[in-house]
């Protein structure tokens, strides 16, 4: 299929299904992914197993949250690239709404015991679902010892050696290729790649969206997207008289960060917290950490923090404006410029690399990548359970590199216990994400008013 125009799927059936899956991304890139892979690939069977993991792999490697470009990747598969806006504007929406409602709050009224009992109890409850989701993500992805290995190794090199995400991706990329040089088996997905339960995709591989290849399609692209994502930070500077405003600073530095996010949001957020704090001072460094645990519990990518910080800022340093217009005009273009380009990755991209899915070397290059993904999120997980149950943590071995473990002295039992709670209804019952996450938080809340 090369019209543009064509829909796998009818577009209003697809606009009400990543409908429901945006107010379902909880829990980090592990939950957003297994949320996807289960609502596209096993309940509706438009998406085959080997063709999510493939683009899952390719979304790995770009700059950005990599569960959003995925939804994008999916949007386009099935309805082309109205398909893909309409599946990344969804995917981003519901969390910048709810964190637009949560700033407001923590401005206007502080930290209020309903606010912190409902985030303590959300906070718990994304455990067990990162986890499961790992562990879902690990059984399709790792098929073997040898890509064990692999994700033990990318675990390891985040968690104790501290090496950067890239370069932990470019490694496992090249150990791939090599894998499928020395031993093609061990990288070869199973044919035909089929979900847990045997029943193949409703909608074959051939019969996805597809585009050819055109350099003046990709120049158009490539025009049209860096136009919209400068022309708000040009606007403002306009209308500024050319003088530098808080508009400007965090248009141009949410701008660039866009750039150089890979690995998702913790890859990225020592270097946001340390500038937004020590640089600018749009916040402290404590509003920092509240910021980050409201993203971690809100639907949507966790670099959304940085419109918390975003609204603070422009909130205390307004210029003309009134301070709540402000604020919420910063929310809206960092929320813009930092997720223009996960687009424009996505829709220069996607072309050639679905041309590229019968290379068995790219293949193979990939399977190593997508083995390393396992690793990366249970780096994921390890770091936010150890923040959420402990007050404090360390490294052991040196300044910057050793393992992370907790303080044991600051051990939290309110979390450990509505964590507990959470795993019982995740691995027990079998419940939803939603429903986990609505019991956590109501017992949060009266854990909070009780102590």
């Amino acid at each position: 299929m090369t019209d543009e125009g064509r829909n796998v799927v009818p577009l209003r059936t697809a606009v009400r299904t990543w409908f429901l899956i945006s107010w379902q991304t909880f829990g980090g890139p592990a939950g957003q992914i297994a949320v996807m892979h289960r609502e596209l690939v096993e309940e509706r069977r438009w998406i085959g197993e080997r063709r999510f993991l493939h683009a899952m792999s390719y979304c790995m490697l770009l700059p950005g949250p990599e569960a959003q470009q995925l939804a994008v990747y999916s949007g386009w598969l099935l309805n082309g690239w109205v398909g893909g806006l309409v599946a990344g504007v969804l995917f981003v929406l519901p969390g910048f709404i709810t964190i637009l409602a949560l700033s407001w709050v923590y401005v206007a009224h502080g930290d209020s015991t309903l606010v912190t009992g409902v985030l303590l109890g959300l906070a718990a409850a994304v455990i067990p679902i990162v986890v499961q989701a790992v562990l879902r993500l690990g059984r399709r992805a790792v098929l073997n010892r040898v890509l064990l290995v692999l994700a033990l190794g990318a675990f390891l090199a985040l968690a104790v050696l501290g090496v950067p995400f890239p370069v932990v991706v470019l490694a496992s990329g090249v150990a791939g290729w090599l894998l499928g040089r020395w031993r093609p088996g061990l990288t070869r997905l199973p044919e035909p790649a089929e979900p847990a339960d045997g029943r193949p995709p409703l909608i074959p591989d051939d019969a996805l969206h597809t585009t050819p290849r055109s350099a003046r399609r990709s120049l158009g692209y490539l025009a049209v997207g860096l136009v919209l994502w400068a022309a708000p930070v040009a606007a403002a500077y306009a209308l500024a008289g050319g003088q530098r405003t808080v508009f400007t600073e965090q248009g141009l530095f949410f701008g660039g960060m866009a750039l150089v996010t890979f690995g998702g949001a913790y890859a990225v957020l020592s270097y946001v917290a340390q500038a937004a704090v020590e640089h600018y001072g749009w916040l402290t460094a404590q509003e920092m950490v509240r910021g980050l645990a409201l993203a971690e519990t809100t639907p949507g990518p966790l670099i959304m923090v940085v419109q918390f910080v975003a609204f603070l800022g422009a909130f205390r340093d307004p210029g003309s404006l009134d301070p709540w217009a402000a604020a919420v005009l910063a929310s809206v273009l960092v929320v813009w410029v930092t997720f223009v380009p996960c687009f424009l990755f996505v829709f220069l991209g996607a072309p050639y690399v679905e041309r590229l899915r019968g290379n068995e070397t790219l293949a193979a290059a990939l399977t190593g990548v997508s083995a390393a993904v396992v690793g990366v999120i249970a780096n994921l997980a390890l770091y936010f359970t150890v923040h959420t149950l402990f007050a404090e943590a360390e490294r052991i071995g040196w300044e910057h590199l050793g393992l992370l473990v907790p303080v044991w002295s600051s051990f939290q039992w309110q979390p450990a216990a509505l964590g507990a709670l959470g795993a019982v209804l995740v691995f027990g019952l079998r419940w939803p994400v939603l429903r986990t996450l609505g019991v956590c938080g109501l017992a949060g809340l009266g854990l909070a008013l009780v102590t």
